[in-house]
């Protein structure tokens, strides 16, 4: 196996090429979680991995609860499936909020504040309710709880790291949250060691093939309980070195390669790059500045030829059709041009819009 093996395989075990889940709730068991902070972007990173999706698939699917999102990875907002929430807060919050503790400080939030503000909530959220960001930051205003600065986002976020609340369906263009108990069913009840166990075991099966870093990067867990984890599940998974670097996934079988190019747009913020910490094997690190400008966090979308990451896109959406403007770190063949042209269409079919393409 080599280091471009390594590109085909993880676009296979993201179920990229080929796409061929059958639902939204199927794409968030096969990688663990997908990374959720772009929510547009988020809906194509998911459904560009299930069979025939619409955007309005995926935005149902939310509202039928077959998917979840919330803050558990790295303190980070994903896509889970319901019956992972609360075995994966169990886990992975404890770090998380222990590292938010100077935050906290800082902003005067302790834990008798953190008690009103969830009464609030589940009286604001009873019997099903949902509310828009703006009607919850009122609730805590009207209760006598300062929203202000960073206040309001952390009372939330502390809320839904404690399994309390949880975002639910949008309202136009405005995030709701719910209750996290009247929203889901109960889940998975995991122990400690089955709950690492499994973290792992979704890694590496949606992900591989990664390294342990890797694995530590994307759960956030400490590098003691990631290696743990992976012992775990290691007679479950394959072991390959590649250069020197020991990589884990679930099968090393061969992923047959399409003699023309197989290329993907995918979205900012997609598990292609950011579910691993070394993202060399499918971006050129002389390219990194071109994906996360500045180093300021925000991940662009980025056009995939063969595995590889070889220029970003961007789109402009108007009532009936969506422009997508390409970005290439080099000049492009007619035949990536022409293939290219076939993943904007899809992208517009997913859409349900016109596509107006600027190549």
């Amino acid at each position: 196996m080599t280091i471009l093996d390594i590109a085909h395989l993880r676009l296979h075990n993201q179920a990229i090429a080929p796409s061929h889940l059958a639902t939204a709730g199927d794409v968030v068991r096969q990688l663990g979680a997908v990374q959720g902070q772009d929510y547009l972007g988020t809906l194509w990173a998911l459904g560009l991995r299930r069979q025939q999706a619409v955007e309005a698939d995926i935005e149902q699917a939310i509202a039928n609860r077959e998917i979840v999102r919330t803050w558990p990875m790295r303190g980070t907002l994903h896509f889970v499936a319901p019956e992972d929430v609360r075995w994966m807060l169990a886990l992975l919050t404890p770090r998380i909020i222990a590292r938010a503790a100077r935050r906290y400080n800082q902003l005067e939030l302790d834990e008798p504040t953190f008690d009103h503000s969830e009464t609030v909530f589940a009286k604001a959220l009873q019997d099903g309710n949902s509310l828009t960001r703006p009607e919850i930051m009122a609730a805590l205003e009207e209760a006598g709880i300062s929203t202000k600065g960073q206040r309001g986002y952390h009372l939330l976020w502390h809320a839904a790291q404690n399994g309390l609340i949880c975002f639910g369906p949008r309202q136009g263009k405005q995030d709701t949250f719910v209750w996290l108990d009247d929203w889901l069913p109960a889940g998975k009840v995991l122990n400690r060691d089955e709950s690492l166990a499994e973290l792992a075991r979704r890694y590496f099966t949606g992900h591989g093939p990664a390294t342990l870093q890797d694995f530590i990067w994307w759960s956030g867990l400490l590098t003691a309980d990631a290696r743990a984890a992976v012992e775990m599940v290691a007679a479950e998974l394959e072991e390959v070195v590649i250069d020197g670097q020991t990589y884990w996934l679930t099968s090393t079988d061969p992923v047959s390669k399409d003699p023309s190019p197989t290329v993907y747009l995918l979205p900012g913020f997609d598990e292609y790059l950011l579910g691993y910490r070394d993202r060399s094997a499918v971006l050129d690190p002389a390219h990194n500045d071109k994906i996360v400008p500045g180093g300021n966090g925000m991940f662009k979308s980025t056009i995939v030829i063969d595995g590889q990451v070889v220029g970003t896109w961007k789109r402009t959406l108007r009532k009936k059709s969506v422009t997508i403007e390409l970005e290439p770190f080099n000049a492009l063949s007619e035949a990536e041009r022409e293939t290219i042209a076939t993943a904007a269409e899809a992208y517009g079919a997913f859409l349900e819009r016109m596509v107006n393409f600027t190549n």
